[in-house]
């Protein structure tokens, strides 16, 4: 498979010899920028001067730390380790003892468990879930109403309990899953400018993408103001304004188990930001029309989709490398992860597609419309949503049409089974499964997350809260 080194960095012998004089003018500018990276409502530039600065300064601060840390801690590398195992596994002995509410413990359990981690960091843990699940009955469906304009994006919290929308009307609600009532609201307004809305603490255009972090810290959202904004999310207290996309921002994601963030834009650029540090990380250049979606799971190595050019790429980010995947016939919207080492696209080709990491076509690809529910209106060969349940073989999509449609992984991906679809009115702009896979979420419209090709006024614009039922009493645990 073909990969080329990133042009978005100079080379490693540059980089050394820069970071050595960074270092040299650190102490004269250490105050300065400590105080600036401090200040509550400050905007972070990935394009100016002090790029370079930041990123030496908190790799430095870093490598300070690791080393006050080994020469502090007496234990080895290996010892370490032994120690932080151990650790691991008296938590999930304490966990199976409160699960059990008794003294004994599962170690059958334990071991399970154990042997998932370590696929699941390998990239290679699948679950075979989705032929536990049926097509749920209609009072399993809630619709949640609030936004004027056509919902964008939605996202889940990964404790299951919140949910978070952006519409095009420029706000983000945040709502309750078990009531179905508002948390909490952020309004945001038009503003009619060529230039980013840089010191306000709320949208100044049409939200597109939301994210939020593993631990539910952080909610991060992006639009047509240009902006990274960055939240909390238990509160919708402002915190950071991120800013250097030169174009509409249409996708965010957080690697797992990390503050690392990545976006995407109008711009043709994927760009890396650090939410422990508040600090631009450096951009990823490679695609050659606007990037539609992002995503990424535990490792370092993010995809996305490059709209009209057609190509997928995952960016391995530590080896400064990047894979080029082409297949589809038209423009991709939407990306997702499967697993490390499975991607799910679609496409205004009317398709979906799963790739390997490890090839450079799709292993298949498969129509989205299905003989019980065949297209139905404008834009209908369209796929414009997806959503994967990671690390199982259960998929979701959506169109125009008025359907989300969940299918099955086959063996070895070689093909994609339809299971059933369920009926929305509208275009679904954004699909999220619940990190326990016991509910999914539309987002949904009259019109495209990113322009107006078709509408259909009779649609409302709604969350679509689907309860999933299951044949099984076999259950996902967190």
């Amino acid at each position: 498979m073909s990969s080329f080194f990133l042009p978005s960095k100079p080379p490693k012998g540059d980089r050394k010899r820069k970071r050595t004089q960074l270092n040299k003018k650190k102490n004269a500018t250490k105050q300065k920028k400590s105080t600036k990276l401090t200040n509550e409502n400050e905007e972070i530039a990935s394009d100016s001067e002090i790029e370079e600065d930041q990123v030496a300064m908190v790799k430095d601060k870093k490598l300070r730390h690791d080393d006050n840390d080994s020469s502090s801690e007496e234990e080895t590398a290996q010892e370490k380790r032994v120690r932080l195992a151990k650790e691991y596994i008296a938590e999930l002995e304490e966990q199976e003892k409160l699960k059990l509410d008794q003294s004994s413990i599962d170690h059958d359990a334990i071991a399970h468990r154990l042997k998932e981690d370590a696929l699941r960091q390998s990239g290679r843990l699948l679950r075979k879930v989705a032929d536990t699940y049926v097509k749920p009955a209609s009072d399993n469906i809630r619709i949640l109403k609030g936004h004027r304009l056509p919902l964008t994006c939605a996202v889940v919290a990964n404790d299951s309990q919140f949910i978070y929308s952006g519409s095009k009307d420029c706000s983000i609600i945040k709502w309750n899953v078990t009531s179905g009532k508002k948390e909490g609201v952020i309004s945001g307004y038009f503003k009619y400018t060529e230039k980013p809305a840089e010191s306000t603490s709320f949208p100044t255009g049409q939200v597109l993408a939301l994210a939020v972090s593993t631990d539910g810290k952080y909610l991060v959202s992006g639009g047509e103001d240009k902006m990274v904004r960055v939240w909390e999310a238990d509160t919708l207290t402002h915190v950071k304004n991120f800013k250097g996309h030169r174009n509409a921002v249409t996708g965010l994601t957080f690697q797992q188990g990390s503050y690392e963030l990545f976006s995407c834009s109008s711009d043709r650029t994927v760009k890396i930001w650090n939410l422990d540090e508040m600090v631009y990380v450096e951009t990823l250049f490679g695609h050659h029309d606007e990037v539609t979606a992002v995503d990424c799971l535990m490792r370092e190595r993010p995809v996305s989709s490059g709209g009209n050019d057609r190509s997928v790429r995952l960016w391995k980010v530590i080896e400064e490398t990047q894979l080029v995947f082409q297949g589809h016939k038209s423009a991709i919207d939407c990306i997702k992860l499967i697993n490390e080492e499975h991607i799910l696209s679609g496409s205004q080709d009317g398709s979906i597609a799963v790739w390997n990491v490890q090839k450079k076509k799709p292993l298949v690809t498969t129509s989205h419309s299905s003989e019980d529910t065949p297209p139905t209106g404008a834009g209908e060969l369209w796929v414009t949503a997806i959503a994967t349940l990671p690390y199982t073989d259960l998929i979701a999509s959506g169109s125009s049409d008025g359907f989300v449609r969940l299918w099955k992984c086959g063996e070895k991906f070689k093909h994609l089974q339809y299971l059933f679809s369920i009926p929305v009115r509208g275009t679904v702009n954004g699909l999220c499964f619940s990190h326990c896979g016991k509910f999914l979420v539309a987002a949904v419209g009259w019109e495209h997350r990113l322009g107006r090709w078709w509408s259909d006024k009779t649609a409302k614009n709604v969350i679509v809260l689907i309860s999933l039922d299951r044949n099984s009493s076999e259950q996902l645990t967190k």
